[in-house]
C-alpha cells in the first residue's frame, strides 16, 4: 500500500537463504528439499578485555512526502471570442466573419462554413436547422435530398433560390458549421451563432420568415413548444412574421405530414401578401 501511495518501503535484510540438500533416492529431483540453515553463532558474554558488542538500533524510515500523480494535459481548444460589431457589418464583412469564427468547438471538425444562398433582397427568407455533411462539403445550405424537396415547395409557390424580390428566397442555418455525426444542435453552440442569422435577417429585410424545424424555431422565437402547437400563427422576429413548418428533412422520413408543410406555405403567401404585415 505504501508503495502505491509513493512512500519508499524499508525492509531489513533478509534472513539467509535455506541451503537446499540433493533429493533423497527415489524423489524426483525437481523437487528439491529445504533443510534448515545452520544456527547463528552463540552470543558472547563480554568480558574485561572484549568489550560489549553495541547494538545499533534499525534505521526508521524517513517520511517520504506523497507524490501527486501530474495533472492531465489539457486537452480543450483554445477558442477566440465571436468578433465584436456584428450588427454594423455589410455582406462582405459577415461572410468573412463566419469564415473565419471560431467561437466555438465546431470549427475544428468542419470543412466549410455554411453562410448562406440567395438573392438578398429577397422576400422570403428560410432559416434551416444546421448544416448536414452534404452542407458541410459544398458550403451551401439545403442540398442533397431535403434541398430538393425545399426547392420543390419554393417551385409550388413561385419561389426559387435563384430568384428575385418576390420571386426569391434566401435560405440560410441557424448553425454555420455541421454538429459532429450531425447531431442535435446544442444551446451554446445556437447562442454563437444567433448574431450571424440576426445580421443576416436585417441585411435581407425580408417580408416574411419560414422556421424550418425545431432549432429553427428554438433560436428564432424562444420557444420550446412543440412545432405541432406553434403551426398556423403568425409569431415575430425582428417585427417581420414568422411561420412555423417542418424541416424537409422531417417531411422525407414522415411524407404524411406534407399536407400540413403546404398548408404553412399558403399562410406564408397569405401574410407576405398583406399590406399590414409588419
Amino acid at each position: 500500500m505504501l508503495a502505491e501511495m509513493g512512500v519508499r518501503v524499508w525492509a531489513p535484510i533478509p534472513a539467509a537463504p535455506l541451503a537446499v540438500a540433493k533429493p533423497p533416492a527415489g524423489r524426483p529431483a525437481s523437487a528439491p528439499v529445504a533443510t534448515k540453515a545452520p544456527a547463528a553463532a552463540p552470543v558472547v558474554a563480554p568480558t574485561a578485555d572484549r568489550p560489549p558488542a553495541v547494538v545499533h538500533p534499525a534505521p526508521t524510515p524517513a517520511a517520504q512526502p506523497s507524490v501527486a500523480a501530474p495533472a492531465p494535459v489539457a486537452t480543450a481548444i483554445a477558442l477566440t471570442a465571436r468578433p465584436s460589431g456584428i450588427d454594423t457589418m455589410d455582406w462582405p464583412a459577415l461572410r468573412e466573419a463566419v469564415a473565419n469564427c471560431r467561437a466555438c468547438a465546431l470549427c475544428e471538425k468542419r470543412k466549410n462554413t455554411v453562410f448562406g444562398t440567395g438573392h438578398v433582397q429577397a422576400d422570403w427568407f428560410i432559416v434551416g436547422e444546421a448544416p448536414g455533411e452534404n452542407e458541410d462539403l459544398q458550403g451551401e445550405p439545403f442540398v442533397g435530398a431535403a434541398g430538393q424537396l425545399l426547392d420543390n415547395m419554393l417551385r409550388a409557390v413561385g419561389l426559387s433560390r435563384s430568384g428575385e424580390g418576390a420571386q426569391g428566397a434566401y435560405i440560410s442555418n441557424v448553425l454555420k458549421c455541421r454538429p459532429p455525426a450531425n447531431r442535435n444542435p446544442q444551446p451554446a453552440e445556437v447562442a454563437q451563432c444567433a448574431p450571424y442569422l440576426a445580421r443576416q435577417v436585417a441585411l435581407v429585410q425580408p417580408k416574411i420568415i419560414i422556421a424550418m424545424g425545431r432549432f429553427a424555431v428554438q433560436a428564432l422565437l424562444q420557444s420550446n413548444e412543440p412545432i405541432g402547437k406553434l403551426r398556423g400563427q403568425v409569431h415575430r422576429y425582428q417585427g417581420v412574421p414568422v411561420i412555423v413548418t417542418y424541416h424537409p428533412a422531417y417531411l422525407l422520413r414522415t411524407p404524411s405530414d406534407k399536407a400540413k408543410a403546404w398548408a404553412d406555405l399558403c399562410l406564408a403567401m397569405e401574410t407576405a401578401n398583406t399590406p399590414l404585415r409588419r
